[in-house]
């Protein structure tokens, strides 16, 4: 396949909204983790809803997700007062 292609079907299969939110690095950065939380969420609740996933499967996989997500807010310093970043 060629480059273009492979974009396209990234696009597709991961979508990305506009960001319209205080553009700095580290927002967008934590942008594009909820989004592809939000989008790997999405995944998991329709293959447990079609009977493909077991619940207690997508409860541990969205619960690892989310504790990823907190990790990146963290790390990423957002919703703290910027003395506390230092």
């Amino acid at each position: 396949m060629n480059q273009s292609h492979e974009e396209d079907k990234d696009k597709f299969l991961s979508p990305r909204g506009r960001y319209y939110g205080q553009v700095k690095p580290e927002n967008l950065v934590f942008n594009a983790n909820l989004q592809e939380f939000a989008q790997k969420v999405g995944m998991i609740t329709s293959l447990e809803s079609n009977g493909k996933l077991e619940p207690e499967d997508a409860y541990q996989q969205i619960k690892e997700l989310w504790k990823q997500l907190k990790r990146s807010k963290k790390e990423l310093g957002i919703g703290e007062e910027p003395s506390a970043r230092a």
